[in-house]
């Protein structure tokens, strides 16, 4: 059994542990207030952008075009959103699981552009070829730097470096469900699955000026952006938000560890002053 001192030395210890996630939850919980305020303003746009371009690709039919169809390399870029600190409960580990464990890609095949440090650590120590890395991005998204990145990866689309351009990001649905999800950019296919406004206005009538192919120049770059930055967003409501939970769930076992401590250091101290009584009793009756 543990001594009195190395009982009360661990739970002074789980105390400064206690505090510190306490801390860690609050500062987490504002931020997720903010980030979620964000990512619900952006989602708008967001969906409106997917729902628009799917419902023009609905309505063209088939047709020629570079971002409709896989390049020639059978090489895949995919942007990875992870956050840049731990102690986040399963969220960056889920979101890396999503292209590590994916059943039809192989290694050699992946162009990695990790959002966040913690994505870049994994994928370097698992052998992945890691193309670039942005670690400011997720701490505060903005849509100039979606639009770089998405400038750079339809570059090495059109070049025919890359065949397919893949998002992994964590989806936000409220403060405790963050669902991981995987989305194809390039090519663009037509999906009425994502968004039902698609469908639903499937009858109405839509023209537009100039071309369908150079419509698809205009807009296809956009959609790509938007679906980038609106997934950073996501991302860094749902990132404060497993953090926020994984920090609640640590205090909570820091006070159930506290209260078994004190009962353990309770039930040391009467065992030393009961033992302490008997010697004395002992040595009473010896005298007597």
């Amino acid at each position: 059994m543990a001594s009195m001192r190395d009982i009360k030395r661990r739970k002074s210890s789980i105390q400064g542990t206690q505090q510190i996630t306490k801390a860690m939850k609050l500062v987490s919980t504002v931020k997720l207030q903010r980030a979620r305020a964000s990512a619900e303003r952006s989602k708008g746009y967001f969906n409106c952008m997917y729902d628009t371009v799917n419902s023009i690709l609905q309505r063209v039919g088939q047709i020629d075009h570079k971002y409709l169809t896989s390049g020639a390399s059978s090489r895949k870029a995919v942007i990875v959103i992870t956050g840049n600190r731990g102690l986040a409960g399963g969220y960056n580990s889920n979101v890396i699981k999503l292209v590590t464990r994916h059943p039809q890609w192989r290694k050699e095949d992946l162009e990695i552009y990790c959002l966040g440090t913690k994505g870049r650590d994994a994928f370097v120590r698992s052998g992945y070829s890691v193309r670039e890395c942005d670690a400011e991005i997720v701490e505060s998204p903005l849509y100039k730097d979606a639009a770089a990145l998405c400038d750079r990866l339809l570059t090495s689309f059109a070049e025919g470096e890359i065949g397919e351009i893949w998002l992994a990001y964590t989806n936000f649905k409220n403060t405790v469900s963050h669902i991981p999800t995987l989305l194809q950019l390039l090519p663009v296919q037509a999906s009425g699955a994502e968004g039902g406004s698609a469908e639903k206005e499937s009858a109405a009538v839509m023209n537009f000026e100039p071309e369908d192919s150079e419509a698809l120049d205009m807009l296809i770059p956009k959609y790509v952006t938007s679906l980038i930055y609106g997934a950073l967003r996501e991302s860094v409501a749902s990132e404060n938000g497993a953090r926020m939970q994984a920090m609640d769930n640590a205090t909570s076992n820091a006070e159930e560890i506290i209260s078994d401590l004190t009962l353990k250091y309770n039930r040391a101290r009467q065992g030393s002053i009961t033992q302490e009584l008997t010697e004395i009793i002992a040595g009473a009756e010896a005298l007597g």
